[in-house]
């Protein structure tokens, strides 16, 4: 199997102990994480090759975020280092009915001081089949969404597929620019895209047929199947659209799903009740790391790939961190309908 790439920034997690708020906190617990680098977590763990591309600061802080992924046999070849910080983002973990919380501080952290021609990317993915990139990165500053769209190009006359979480966040993008003025550019030249009715109304000003989401109003399967038809007309290189159903009924209990437009057929997967959530952030990145499996496990089998992305996004939800430390056969066991989580001896 060709490698694959990814490329975005990693940070320092710092959370309070079990569910205590910020204010009752004396201490942090520590956990290296990213979108982009989780996705790479979980690819590895499949056993994928895989190389994860970042700028890291040349300091203590940056050799810990480095270590954490050369432990999980994640390639770190192409790391480039220089920057000032490591971007740090603090987590409150909410329970029943109070939702969780982030405080981000990653201004100048590295990555958003990178610039053009920092990262040799035709040597990058020299033995690549796909690169991965989120809505994240170019939302950090110029730089990054410059190094982005390169790569992206670079990708696109090499042959590589390349794969997009679109990842809105509101609270990122202060340098300038919108994401209608970036987002389209990049996302041109995607072959696969991962995004909710959010990301499409936010980045491209799509919104799903008979439903008005800024009142909340839910959304049936033939309002998502409308979002991903509009989404593949205006970027046409896409060959499949994914979008993940998460229903919040308490901050510790989610339903989980997904569906995939691939142009022709419009499918969907089980629902499944996650309860007493240990864990909710990087759900999105392990379903993504699931979906890039699959894709290249069941070449011809749409289904199965989404059926695999969506159970080991259920687990991850089980797991403390970011990153889905699950393996392929605890997925399968789980797509196989045996969610009793009785102990393996």
């Amino acid at each position: 199997m060709k490698k694959v790439v990814t490329f975005g920034e990693i940070m320092l997690r710092l959370s309070p102990p079990g569910f205590l708020r910020f204010s009752q906190a004396n201490s942090f617990d520590v956990i290296y994480g990213g979108g982009e680098s989780n996705v790479a977590v979980s690819l590895a763990n499949y056993g994928v090759p895989v190389e994860f591309v970042t700028r890291l600061p040349q300091n203590d802080i940056g050799e810990c975020a480095l270590m954490e992924m050369r432990k999980r046999n994640v390639g770190t070849n192409h790391i480039v280092r220089g920057g000032e910080r490591l971007g740090i983002y603090f987590l409150e973990t909410g329970a029943v009915s109070r939702g969780s919380k982030v405080v981000y501080d990653r201004a100048h952290s590295a990555i958003s001081t990178i610039k053009k021609g920092d990262i040799d990317w035709e040597k990058v993915f020299d033995g690549a089949g796909w690169f991965h990139w989120t809505g994240i990165t170019p939302a950090l500053s110029q730089g990054a969404a410059d190094v982005t769209l390169e790569a992206i190009k670079a990708a696109n006359e090499l042959g590589v597929t390349v794969s997009t979480d679109l990842n809105y966040r509101a609270k990122l993008w202060k340098y300038g620019k919108e994401p209608g003025e970036v987002m389209p550019d990049l996302v041109e030249g995607c072959d696969v895209i991962l995004g909710n009715e959010e990301d499409a109304e936010k980045h491209f000003g799509i919104e799903p047929d008979n439903v008005d989401i800024t009142k909340g109003e839910s959304m049936d399967s033939q309002a998502y199947l409308s979002v991903c038809k509009k989404l593949k007309e205006r970027f046409p290189r896409a060959k499949k659209i994914i979008t993940t159903l998460r229903g919040s009924i308490s901050a510790s209990h989610n339903s989980w799903s997904g569906v995939l437009y691939n142009g022709d057929e419009f499918l969907d997967t089980r629902t499944y009740q996650i309860t007493d959530i240990v864990d909710r952030v990087g759900g999105g990145d392990s379903f993504m790391g699931g979906l890039i499996y699959g894709l290249l496990t069941y070449e011809d089998d749409d289904q199965k790939a989404l059926d695999f992305a969506v159970a080991a996004s259920c687990l991850k939800h089980t797991i403390y961190g970011d990153a889905n430390l699950v393996t392929v056969d605890e997925v399968e066991k789980l797509m196989g309908g045996d969610a009793s989580g009785r102990v393996s001896r």
